[in-house]
């Protein structure tokens, strides 16, 4: 179940179709659980599964959709962020498209506007992708 109400594109910044989410499960404290129906259309499926580009960007949008939902919750404008470095990634299975996964993002550390956070995608409770990724956050519009 989503815990939010309305569309996903008021949590991030990406638009069609580069959304790689397709709601919110759960923030608590660091850590951020969100869930995608793969479309069979999406820009990132070929060959009937989700490429591992598509599974990074889901990793990074989790981490987004994390800050706009307490962006949202604080009144304050969604800030943008941006991918510094990726690092550890490793992607074990491509998961079929049609299907849902679930990413999970934890906060390692926050340094000024740099985030480190380590991210998760599982598909039937095996691990497909995983990494830490360095994103940078931009306060102003």
């Amino acid at each position: 179940m989503f815990i939010h109400t309305d569309d996903i594109t008021a949590y991030i910044p990406q638009r069609t179709p580069i959304v790689m989410i397709s709601g919110i499960l759960e923030v608590d404290g660091p850590l951020t659980r969100t869930g995608l129906h793969i479309a069979p259309d999406n820009i990132f499926v070929e060959n009937g599964v989700l490429t591992a580009p598509g599974l990074m960007e889901n990793i990074a949008q989790t981490a987004a959709a994390r800050i706009g939902y307490i962006a949202k919750q604080q009144n304050t404008p969604v800030p943008l962020g941006f991918i510094g470095a990726v690092k550890d990634l490793e992607i074990l299975e491509l998961p079929p498209a049609g299907q849902m996964i679930e990413t999970t993002t934890v906060i390692g550390s926050e340094v000024f506007n740099a985030t480190m956070v380590t991210g998760k995608v599982m598909y039937e409770g095996r691990v497909m992708a995983q990494c830490e990724m360095k994103i940078f956050i931009n306060p102003q519009l």
